[in-house]
């Protein structure tokens, strides 16, 4: 089995661990389903795409489409895209609302920077279609551990950000195809942790 330095994130320096890669074969065959599916989808829901970004360019000022440094395979840092769906400069107001927020997962409930087509978008999974980009460029995976901030690295154990990281991330997460997408944070770092362990080039 293959191995590769892998930097991990401690809040400091990046240091660097050796940890085996997942088998060559099983992860070509991964990469290639991803890419036909990603473009397949891809081009069957640009319609509903280009209706989006109208929508959220008629209803409030800023781009359309958001673009932010998550933290990918091998820890290293890519430009996650999804549709914006909060109003513009919303980060600014972040560290305040997160403090009702705990853990890596950060979901602000009731969130007041959400515009109304935000949250018709993001019920319906519509702003993550931009992230089909980012499985045609090799970012990410169709199915993985969701991409965290690089802050919120740091608040993983120790074992989980060396175990997270052997995996591209990907649009949905185990614990979102399972339908648990409800449960705590700690749940779902531990179901990122499962399918780490348990993926196939089918999931």
């Amino acid at each position: 089995m293959p191995f590769y330095p892998y930097p991990v994130a401690t809040g400091g320096p990046w240091a660097f661990d050796f940890v085996p890669s997942p088998a060559a074969l099983d992860a070509a065959l991964k990469r290639a389903l991803d890419v036909l599916l990603a473009a397949a989808l891809l081009t069957a829901l640009a319609p509903v795409l280009a209706v989006a970004i109208l929508l959220i360019r008629l209803t409030s000022r800023g781009d359309p489409i958001f673009v932010q440094p998550r933290i990918g395979l091998h820890g290293e840092e890519f430009s996650m895209l999804k549709l914006r769906t909060m109003v513009y400069g919303a980060d600014r107001l972040e560290d305040r609302l997160a403090r009702r927020e705990a853990g890596p997962f950060l979901k602000i409930r009731n969130d007041p920077r959400v515009t109304p087509v935000g949250r018709v978008l993001r019920r319906l999974s519509i702003d993550e279609l931009p992230q089909l980009l980012n499985v045609l460029k090799g970012d990410m995976s169709l199915v993985g551990p969701r991409p965290l901030l690089r802050c919120d690295v740091a608040k993983l154990a120790s074992a989980a950000r060396k175990r997270r990281f052997l995996v591209k991330p990907g649009i949905t997460g185990l614990w979102q195809v399972s339908g648990r997408s409800a449960c705590s944070g700690e749940e779902r770092v531990r179901l990122d942790q499962e399918y780490v362990d348990r993926w196939t080039p089918w999931l």
